[in-house]
């Protein structure tokens, strides 16, 4: 028996428990192995990267107390204070990145980029769970939430700016591996000669990063128990080497803490001084991690591993080796500015080892990172569908990309090979790194106005503080364009464009299918039987519509001779929520009269959703339609709703959250094993084992015989099978369009698509076994935008799988 149905009754809004700090605690340790591996391992190449070639260390030491007291006041006022006090309350119901950020103002102003947007979305607990009241927004506020609202142009920007923030997470994704691992192996210049070193460091860097990357697909779960620990070791042996060399050298260097230091070192230094702070920053890479992982851990555990282990170890690290240059001024090695040679000798080799596996966790994370923030791109309509793999059942958000994993390994490998050096690299991730915490700034200020309803001059103070201090450090590394900067620019250039042109595109081909949807009466006119024969079986077609009838099923009707008894019309969708709780997953209503059994079922998911397997999915979607037909009354107590087309939809919850219609499914002799699948058991034998299913529906008011024929046909039909039904469209530029448009659209937009997943990826439609029996229809279409006209063409091919089930399914 295959009982969907949960055993107890969950509350539709559950209370947040209040962690206890055992939790919290151990928390806030599973964090340092996943939040802060990149961050820990900076002070392996910040010293370096800031006495590259811009300033020298000197006897009076005012160049090495300056940088010090430079990593200080950074790492105080950005991971500190901006992150850790201020940013880490900007949380969306638990997520953190820049579209959570992005997802924040899209619900509060309304500036949502996805076309399918529904007033019903903004009922969902998530979408309304806010902390403040929306009758204390500023006139100010309310101003710029209208203009925001009235002005599309201003909307482009603020998707154009979330962007260019995730593609330079996803440049920082490519460059902080190769930094990392490079800066780890640097320690064996100091063990083999000049000659030795440059044939030895390259091959082990790029032999770690593929062992790194191709380590990616069994997921960090399996090797994740290791991750805290590594960093945790990592931590106390810098802290311990800084502490040392702070009282064996300088035990004054605490000192050049003071902010004066600061004006010292650019009073001396100047042009020089003011360019070496591209490297200084590094100190600070990785701090976008503690909001990017939110959604992983909590905000008091990620602060508390911050404030109490990560900051004051990074502190005595960067102490301790300001502490040892500042007695050694000549070295007898040319690399005499870098980590490794404040290491005392007698351990210098098992801290090289430590920090190659600190370098490979912290490179990890990042990627981690990097494949969570394409998935919600695509999630939100903002970049080509790719194949998604969860590679823990257990532990949520880890997931394995192969596409985007092997394109960060080839770029990753040829930025190692290409610059060779640190100093190149770090002026490139440095730049990503600035880049990325200006966008969340400016980001942030629209959140403090129109999410937090403060003042607008507070807004301006927090952009004015923090971005002024931002400014300085990009305008560092931009003037190193030359030098390695023009990387990320270049990535960041790259990923927007593939980003924008795939939003535009799936944009104008919605608003296509909006415009040429099939009237109601077209659908009336055909009467109960579509003017067809209706057969057997289930017809599921598959739509970016969220009301109305689209214009592929009139080409159904009109050239096939037979069609199902039940047609579903399924969207499945994102909303600008990170999740959609089960008992809000479906929104469901009719297509027209009772008699002609069409239904609409929009399945909701969250930008950071697990979607479910096709199987279960099967069900869930079965039992939502059979609760909708049982509850429909008008003294039904479940939500309903009107859309745009005046199709009354009703918020249905998953089978496990339904407390209503269960589906019991008896396979005959052999119940058992035929229970676990949705497909028919076929048998040696020549007659087939035919799948029964019932409804049990929970006791309740005498169900009429109207209610109990539809749900009978709605069983039968299940019984028979399930067709999936899904268009394919192609878009061209109509002459006479500019030429951007048709390299956009004929050339980018054509290619991303055809090298993307079909959505009946979405749907996990099995592929294998499949036969082609060809092209059923092809029609050409024109709609006008504007200026701007653009031919769609519509196509669809008949599939047959080796079970009984007949599906309609895209070939790409």
């Amino acid at each position: 028996m295959m009982d969907l149905e949960g055993e107890g009754v969950v509350p539709k809004s559950p209370v947040k428990k209040k962690e206890s700090w055992k939790t919290v605690l151990s928390l806030a340790y599973q964090s340092l192995g996943v939040v802060y591996g990149d961050l820990s391992t900076s002070p392996l190449y910040v010293y370096k990267s800031a006495f590259a070639e811009d300033i020298h260390h000197s006897d009076t030491n005012e160049e090495i107390f300056g940088v010090l007291s430079f990593v200080f006041w950074t790492l105080t006022l950005m991971p500190l204070l901006k992150y850790v006090f201020i940013v880490l309350r900007a949380d969306d119901n638990g997520e953190g990145g820049t579209f959570a950020l992005y997802s924040l103002l899209c619900r509060h102003a309304r500036v949502c980029s996805l076309p399918n947007c529904q007033l019903a979305d903004e009922e969902l607990s998530e979408y309304k769970r806010d902390g403040m009241a929306s009758n204390n927004r500023s006139l100010l506020g309310s101003s710029l939430k209208s203009t925001l609202e009235k002005h599309k142009i201003l909307q482009r920007l603020l998707l154009v700016l979330a962007l260019i923030g995730t593609c330079m997470v996803i440049g920082d994704g490519v460059l902080t591996p190769a930094i990392s691992v490079f800066s780890a192996v640097s320690g064996l210049e100091l063990s083999m000669s000049k000659e030795q070193h440059r044939y030895v460091e390259v091959p082990a860097a790029c032999a770690i990063l593929i062992f790194l990357f191709a380590l990616q697909h069994y997921g960090t779960h399996r090797v994740g128990f290791l991750f805290a620990p590594v960093v945790m070791t990592w931590l106390l042996c810098i802290s311990a080497i800084g502490v040392y060399n702070i009282f064996h050298w300088n035990p004054h260097v605490y000192k050049a803490l003071s902010p004066y230091y600061m004006y010292k070192f650019l009073k001396k230094t100047q042009k020089g001084g003011w360019m070496s702070l591209g490297g200084i920053l590094l100190c600070i890479t990785g701090s976008e991690a503690m909001f990017a992982d939110l959604g992983h851990f909590s905000q008091l555990s990620i602060k508390i591993a911050f404030t109490f282990v990560v900051y004051p170890s990074l502190i005595l690290a960067y102490m301790g080796q300001a502490a040892y240059l500042s007695r050694h001024h000549i070295l007898e090695t040319d690399y005499r500015i870098g980590f490794y040679v404040s290491v005392p000798e007698k351990i210098r080799w098992p801290v090289l080892v430590i920090a190659i596996f600190a370098a490979v966790v912290g490179s990890q994370a990042i990627i981690t990172g990097t494949f969570s923030i394409i998935k919600q791109c695509s999630a939100l309509g903002c970049f080509p569908r790719v194949k998604i793999i969860h590679t823990s059942p257990k532990i949520h958000g880890q997931i394995y990309i192969p596409e985007i994993n092997w394109t960060l390994m080839l770029l990753c490998l040829a930025v190692t090979v290409g610059f060779r050096d640190t100093k190149r690299m770090g002026n490139a991730s440095g730049l990503a790194v600035i880049t990325v915490m200006l966008v969340t700034t400016c980001l942030m200020s629209l959140v403090i106005v129109l999410c937090w309803h403060k003042s607008v001059f507070l807004a301006i103070l927090f952009i004015f503080f923090f971005g002024s201090i931002e400014a300085l450090y990009f305008s560092a590394s931009l003037i190193k364009f030359l030098e390695g900067a023009w990387v990320p620019i270049a990535l960041a250039l790259i990923f927007s464009a593939i980003m924008y042109v795939w939003h535009y595109g799936t944009l104008k081909k919605y608003e296509f299918d909006v415009q040429n949807k099939v009237s109601i009466n077209w659908l009336l006119a055909l009467g109960p039987t579509l003017g067809i024969v209706r057969v057997r079986g289930i017809g599921l077609i598959h739509t970016e519509l969220v009301s109305g009838i689209p214009a592929i099923f009139s080409h159904f009707v009109t050239n096939l001779p037979a069609f199902h008894q039940v047609v579903v019309f399924l969207c499945i969708k994102s909303v600008p929520v990170p999740h959609v709780s089960p008992e809000e997953r479906f929104l469901v209503g009719r297509v027209g009269p009772k008699e002609y059994r069409l239904y609409r079922c929009i399945a909701r998911y969250g930008y950071r959703d697990i979607h479910k397997d096709d199987l279960e999915f099967e069900k869930d979607l079965i039992c939502s339609i059979a609760e909708f037909i049982r509850s429909e009354r008008p003294e039904c107590s479940i939500l309903t709703i009107d859309s745009e087309n005046d199709e009354k939809m009703t918020v249905i919850g998953t089978s496990s959250w339904n407390l209503g219609v269960r589906i019991h499914e008896d396979g005959g002799e052999d119940s058992s094993e035929i229970a676990c699948t949705s497909e028919v058991k076929v048998l040696k034998s020549p007659e087939r084992l035919r799948k029964r299913v019932r409804f049990i529906v929970p006791e309740s008011p005498r169900i009429d015989n109207e209610v109990k024929e539809e749900l009978r046909e709605l069983m039968e039909a299940r019984e028979a099978g399930m067709a999936f039904i899904l268009g394919h469209s192609y878009v061209r530029a109509k002459k006479g369009s500019s030429l951007m448009k048709k390299i956009v659209i004929n050339l980018g937009y054509d290619f991303l698509r055809r090298n993307s997943r079909g959505p009946n990826y979405a749907l996990s439609i099995p592929h294998a076994s499949t036969l082609e029996v060809g092209m059923v229809y092809q029609d050409t279409l024109q709609t006008g935008y504007g200026s701007d006209i653009y031919t769609f063409k519509s196509l669809y091919s008949i599939v047959f799988f080796p079970s009984p089930t007949l599906a309609v399914y895209d070939r790409t």
